[in-house]
């Protein structure tokens, strides 16, 4: 009787609770999910309840495979390009760097330079002997010159060089007020003093129209041959190096590289320069583009500053010229003339026998060593070439009375090249997401209500039947608890 007594009293303290058939009844009652009604139908017949069974867990095992389906499709990121043409009032004119071909000329070569650098720029044998190659190549007005030049039988070499550092390559490069014969803006006048001089793997090249502090950029209101830039350039061709380097080749090549570009990119002109041959017009027909990437997972651009600080603003030529200093820094410690920094320049000796075979290298094996991803951001312009030859009969004596200078030199040596823009527009091309978390919640979603007729209610509804079955089960192991551990203190 005290054991009654005594669970009576327990049932008093714990207030009775709804069984689990009660809450599961309740459930069935309620629950907007399709077919588990009938499942569960109490008197429903065994055959009636096995096909409403086997047509739920059908359309569970699709919607499983559906929604894994949409799920891994948006692990993938899968992205698309938006391709949009605009049109501007105003562009701002791009960057035009121009290179001559030969970066070092022949005739400005002192006793010294030919001394210590003969043998680096291929005029010279180790021995600091002629290379008869260059003999046989040179004009015969020019032999005999080049002959006294080479002679060091009483020659007392100064004590230090300079070296191939910038004053070097500057004093030897050809100079824009020799090459540049006319310049012409948007029909005004221009001239030297409208380029800076910036040096590449070509020596020293010239920029029109590059971002300098406290000038505004040219802008450009209309397209079309006129709204650019014309200029004539006189690439003397007669100062050619006859070979260039170690082997025994002639540089077949004469003319000017040029490459249009951003301001906020350095020029990587051997690479991404295109050819302008003297004795014709080169017509430049460009259009800016602008293009967006998207970073990682989607993508694979890159937005940060480089860690050296040697440029502001991320591009991949700032990045693979970036990665081409360390390389050679270390590995040489020294640096190319084109290239960045506060290392000290390298000897003609250290160009030969370290920094140009291991550029080399670089470049032969660059994917694993210089990983440079396209920037998110960028601008770049596509190119549209024609040309005409020049000059014309009556032209050619013109020019000649006005140059003082022979038909056949003007036909080796002067070029004119003329860039504009195509029309007043810019091509934005943007690469974005295809698929979002919110396409992959709407397919499910409507997967769902197709497959079992459920939605995040009826989700929220399974949830707190669990939540009130496991509170059911451990109101249950407590009371069982609490009454075992009484009986065995009763005794």
């Amino acid at each position: 009787q005290d054991i009654k007594s005594e669970t009576a009293k327990t049932h008093e303290r714990h207030p009775k609770k709804p069984t689990l058939a009660q809450v599961t009844s309740t459930l069935l009652s309620r629950t907007r999910l399709h077919g588990l009604r009938h499942v569960c139908l109490p008197g429903g017949s065994v055959g009636h309840r096995a096909f409403w069974l086997l047509a739920l867990c059908t359309s569970l095992g699709l919607l499983l495979s559906w929604s894994s389906n949409r799920l891994l499709h948006w692990l993938s990121f899968p992205t698309y390009t938006r391709v949009h043409t605009e049109w501007a009032k105003e562009l701002a004119f791009p960057a035009v760097t121009i290179c001559n071909n030969n970066p070092i000329r022949l005739y400005k070569l002192t006793k010294n330079d030919l001394y210590f650098a003969g043998h680096w720029l291929g005029l010279l044998l180790a021995n600091r002997t002629v290379r008869p190659l260059v003999l046989d190549l040179l004009q015969e007005d020019r032999r005999g010159w080049f002959r006294k030049l080479s002679d060091f039988s009483l020659f007392l070499p100064p004590r230090n060089f300079e070296g191939t550092n910038l004053e070097f390559m500057d004093r030897l490069s050809h100079q824009l007020d020799d090459m540049l014969l006319s310049c012409k803006y948007k029909g005004e006048p221009c001239g030297a003093h409208n380029f800076s001089s910036v040096f590449t793997r070509y020596g020293k090249c010239y920029v029109f129209n590059a971002a300098e502090d406290g000038k505004t950029l040219r802008t450009t209101m209309k397209g079309g041959t006129g709204n650019g830039l014309e200029i004539m350039l006189d690439i003397q061709q007669d100062e050619y190096l006859p070979v260039w380097g170690d082997t025994e080749d002639t540089a077949f090549e004469a003319g000017v590289r040029v490459q249009i570009h951003s301001q906020a990119e350095p020029p990587f002109v051997h690479e991404l320069g295109f050819g302008v041959a003297p004795g014709f017009q080169t017509f430049v027909a460009t259009q800016e583009q602008r293009l967006t990437y998207l970073p990682p997972p989607w993508g694979e651009c890159e937005s940060k500053a480089l860690e050296s600080g040697f440029f502001q603003v991320y591009s991949v030529t700032a990045c693979r010229i970036d990665c081409e200093t360390r390389y050679i820094v270390e590995n040489c410690n020294c640096r190319m003339v084109h290239m960045p920094g506060d290392a000290p320049y390298c000897t003609p000796e250290q160009y030969k026998d370290c920094a140009e075979p291991a550029l080399a290298k670089l470049s032969a094996v660059e994917s694993s060593n210089c990983m440079c991803r396209t920037p998110c951001n960028m601008t770049r312009y596509n190119k549209e070439l024609s040309m005409v030859k020049i000059p014309s009969k009556t032209s050619a004596r013109y020019l000649q009375k006005k140059f003082n200078k022979t038909e056949k030199y003007i036909t080796d040596n002067i070029l004119v090249l003329d860039v504009f823009f195509e029309a007043l527009n810019y091509e934005t091309i943007e690469q974005k997401k295809a698929y979002e978390v919110a396409g992959l919640l709407g397919d499910i979603g409507g997967q769902m209500g197709l497959f079992i007729g459920a939605s995040i209610l009826t989700i929220l509804e399974l949830f707190d039947y669990a939540y009130e079955v496991s509170l059911k089960l451990q109101f249950q192991l407590s009371l069982s608890n609490y009454s075992l551990t009484h009986h065995l203190s009763c005794f």
